[in-house]
């Protein structure tokens, strides 16, 4: 007995000794993602802060970039900005009216067979490699757009916006449709009751009632595409003249990073150091994006 009593006092002894090591445990593990994040914005910085020391800050804000001239190299991030921000606008007249029609289909006409299956091809789309949707846009979406429209460059910025609003549809479709969903029966039935159609329940009553949701499906879509990379490094071209004509190519901040990474730039050089502050914008504008989605969400948030 007194053999017994000991083993569970030792026994009861690890356990707590045991439960409290856990939490920190759990703490170092969940501080990874945060450190990593700090680590990432330290870089950007640091590295960004040689480039500004020598690149007055009003010089990005000019419409002239050629950062691989000898003399007299140029460092205005316009072009790279409009370029990122058309082909995001383009991606979104594309997303936004399929992802929110297909969410709508599948809350609110769709039967439960029919969800199970449409749903996962849409979602499908999300699963593609990048480089694919790239290559997509430049050998099938863009040959067929210029037999529409005539004056389309090879490499322009409306093939890759089409292509990259292709590839965010799961994303409006998926949120949305949880937002939707949400939304108690009572309110579909007490409208359905009141003699609404089941069209006019959908625009009326359920799209409002998860505008929150939806918006914010939005707003994310934005991020996803504004941080895109190898659709628009292989079908907008690297032209890098600010222009606002979606038939001429046109290049992205994520683009240019991926131009300069190849080599072009020598380390420790200016045209190196643009980089980082090229990073540091596309990150700022990100940042922007998701705590702008995050305010959506609280100030339009409705719960039954």
């Amino acid at each position: 007995m007194i053999n017994l009593a000991k083993g569970m006092k030792k026994k009861n002894e690890n356990l707590k000794l045991f439960e409290k090591i856990i939490p920190t445990i759990l703490l170092i593990i969940a501080s990874i993602s945060v450190l990593t994040s700090i680590g990432i914005v330290l870089t950007l910085i640091v590295d960004a802060v040689h480039f500004f020391k020598e690149i007055p800050f009003r010089e990005i804000f000019s419409t002239e970039l050629a950062p691989l001239k000898a003399e007299n190299a140029s460092f205005g991030f316009l072009p790279l900005i409009a370029g990122t921000f058309i082909t995001s606008a383009i991606a979104m007249f594309v997303a936004i009216p399929i992802g929110l029609t297909a969410a709508i289909y599948l809350s609110e006409f769709s039967t439960v067979t029919r969800r199970k299956i449409i749903k996962p091809i849409i979602e499908v789309l999300a699963g593609i490699p990048t480089i694919v949707y790239g290559f997509f846009a430049y050998s099938f979406v863009t040959p067929l757009l210029m037999k529409l429209i005539p004056s389309l460059e090879a490499k322009n910025a409306l093939s890759p916006g089409i292509v990259m609003g292709i590839m965010i549809i799961p994303i409006v479709t998926s949120l949305s449709e949880d937002a939707m969903n949400a939304v108690p029966s009572s309110i579909r039935e007490g409208a359905l009751a009141l003699g609404a159609t089941k069209l006019e329940v959908a625009f009326k009553v359920i799209v409002p009632a998860a505008i929150s949701g939806i918006i914010t499906s939005f707003v994310l879509a934005i991020s996803r595409a504004i941080g895109e990379t190898m659709i628009v490094t292989i079908a907008s071209g690297s032209a890098k003249n600010f222009t606002l004509d979606v038939t001429k190519p046109m290049q992205t901040m994520t683009a240019y990073i991926v131009e300069f990474t190849s080599g072009d730039a020598g380390s420790g050089t200016t045209g190196y150091y643009s980089l980082y502050a090229v990073g540091l914008i596309l990150f700022i504008f990100t940042l922007l994006m998701n705590l702008l989605a995050k305010y959506i969400t609280k100030k339009y948030r409705k719960e039954y």
